[in-house]
């Protein structure tokens, strides 16, 4: 018997799950934001948040500070509001052994048992709350939440992001050309992933193109001042399974001096990992991930500094 959600109801928790953990900054989330961190398709995203609001778990707002957020706390939010505003009212009417609703006429001799068992599945979605979905969604990001023994998902290798580069340029001038929609930068992301040697491991090769031959890039709105400037940045691999690996990570600018800034990008990346696959995270991975990761900082900052030499194109541009 199949209890998992439809795909409406998959996109629908996931979305609700988002702004349960975004509740306490106060701020709205994007709908390319609910997007990117919770792998729910572009094309469906206003719909999903929509169902939400129309159940009155979650309110909108207009304008360049609007977005989506909980009409309530999270803790006030059950798994049950949640799952009704995605599949409709729960339990189904339709009887277990027929077609349409349960008639007393023809007694259904199944009907006391299933009402039984659907009410002690309601009392548990409702005494679920949004907050803690939201703090077991934490932990598992964290690594911190133990597997169950009987999960059927794959292993995730999760590895820090951590590096920096210094800019012999204005932070003003390099803010520039972070700020307009990404467009400058995702070349450069791009390329950095696609660079550099393939390193043999255990069973196997590892490779800085871990991500595959084809990705979507999602870089967030950026927030702060021009000389401390946060460009949030999302690389996933294309494919049908939701096993893809994944780079999440902020690029944040911190003027040193009136001609000096520092480019820091911090974050993680995750790869799934098949059961009878043992990789040498400790060694191979962090490898790759650093070489990826100081190639796009290396790029970002030369192109910066060639572009200041020979201005080219007008910020917002291709280097």
């Amino acid at each position: 018997m199949d209890l998992t959600l439809s795909k409406r109801g998959d996109y629908v928790l996931r979305s609700a799950i988002c702004l349960a953990r975004a509740y306490e900054s106060g701020a709205p989330k994007k709908l390319r934001e609910v997007s990117a961190e919770m792998n729910v398709p572009r094309t469906f995203v206003s719909q999903i948040l929509g169902d939400l609001v129309h159940a009155g778990i979650a309110v909108s707002t207009f304008g360049t500070r609007g977005g989506y957020r909980l009409a309530r706390l999270p803790a006030a939010v059950s798994l049950l509001d949640v799952v009704a505003a995605a599949e409709g009212p729960l339990p189904p009417e339709r009887c277990a052994l027929g077609d349409g609703p349960c008639r007393w006429e023809a007694v259904c001799p199944l009907h006391e048992t299933w009402r039984t068992a659907s009410a002690s599945l309601l009392d548990v979605l409702d005494a679920t709350s949004l907050a803690t979905l939201a703090e077991r969604d934490r932990r598992i990001e964290a690594g911190s939440y133990p597997i169950p023994p009987d999960a059927h998902r794959l292993r995730w290798a999760v590895v820090p992001v951590a590096d920096s580069v210094q800019v012999e340029l204005s932070a003003p001038a390099v803010a520039a050309r972070l700020r307009p929609g990404g467009s400058w930068l995702t070349p450069h992301l791009e390329a950095a992933l696609a660079e550099g040697e393939p390193r043999p491991v255990q069973q196997g090769v590892v490779r800085p193109g871990w991500f595959g031959n084809a990705g979507t890039v999602q870089l967030g709105e950026t927030s702060g001042t021009d000389e401390d400037l946060v460009v949030p940045l999302v690389w996933e691999a294309i494919g049908p399974s939701a096993a893809r690996p994944r780079l999440e990570a902020e690029l944040r600018l911190v003027a040193v001096d009136l001609e000096r800034v520092e480019l820091r990008l911090g974050g993680r990346c995750r790869f799934p990992l098949p059961r009878a696959q043992r990789v040498p995270v400790d060694e191979a991975l962090p490898d790759v991930v650093r070489t990826t990761v100081r190639a796009f900082l290396r790029r970002v900052a030369g192109a910066l500094e060639e572009a200041a030499a020979d201005p080219g194109p007008p910020a917002g541009g291709r280097a």
